[in-house]
């Protein structure tokens, strides 16, 4: 039923996909961008940069996580532009021919790290083996792809059937977040990125050899109907005042663009 309710509100918006401008002088025509909840700091800024560069197209953004935003895709969600935080689950939808194979790339890199409340000292993965250790919050690993790096992490150094009866799954990886800055839980494994936007939370880096290289793929669906302003987003990505956002966000450009690749 929630299932359904989800795509009738993204249907709703279609629908309503060019509107009137306040003055009435010309019509914007909406462009809707599901991405991974992860990217929401970043992709709000260049929503800012982009709508003024092209006055006639209001992006609307679908925040959460890839799981739930791909399986809203393969249901038909009338979806412009997807942003995923797992190479794998975009893939998916790749194979069933969902994606514009010439209007797609490996866009961005992230890493993973161990959070802790300001209020109690930094820990490392071997803490997490401490039988006085407290709850330990992730995304749910089976759709939410930072839960499902963060199991990686755990199995690879023997701690997830110890922290099984600990563990808290969110939703989201905002959510793990907001568990460890309200103190619901001891501790949190989110990318490095959404740590950075908290001065709530201590962080330390989990080894990257220990779990999936992180790569967000972008790009536009086949059934846009959107086709033109769609792809203007898209290349608006690769420009550099985009990358420079992500950067700055704690991101790792994959995509070089123009860019010297020594």
């Amino acid at each position: 039923m929630l299932k359904k309710y989800l795509i009738l509100l993204i249907s709703i918006v279609v629908l309503t996909s060019c509107v009137p401008r306040e003055d009435g002088s010309e019509k914007k025509t909406v462009l809707l961008v599901s991405a991974a909840v992860s990217l929401k700091d970043s992709l709000n800024e260049i929503k800012k940069q982009f709508e003024e560069e092209n006055p006639s197209i209001e992006v609307r953004y679908n925040f959460s996580s890839t799981g739930a935003l791909q399986r809203q895709i393969e249901q038909g969600a009338p979806v412009d532009v997807f942003f995923s935080a797992s190479k794998d689950l975009f893939e998916q939808l790749n194979k069933k021919g969902l994606i514009n194979q010439s209007l797609q790339m490996d866009y961005l890199g992230n890493s993973l790290v161990l959070i802790t409340n300001k209020e109690n000292e930094s820990l490392k993965m071997e803490d997490l083996a401490s039988e006085d250790f407290g709850k330990l919050a992730i995304g749910t690993p089976e759709t939410v792809p930072a839960g499902k790096y963060a199991k990686e992490a755990l199995v690879h150094d023997d701690l997830w059937e110890s922290n099984k009866k600990r563990m808290v799954f969110a939703k989201d990886v905002r959510q793990v977040l907001s568990y460890v800055e309200t103190g619901n839980v001891h501790a949190g494994i989110v990318y490095k990125t959404d740590a950075m936007t908290s001065k709530k939370v201590n962080l330390t880096p989990v080894e990257p050899a220990n779990y999936e290289s992180i790569i967000y793929p972008a790009g536009v669906l086949n059934e846009t109907e959107h086709e033109n302003e769609a792809e203007a987003f898209f290349h608006f990505l690769q420009q550099e005042q985009s990358l420079e956002v992500f950067e700055q966000q704690g991101f790792e450009v994959l995509y070089k663009g123009d860019r010297d690749v020594e």
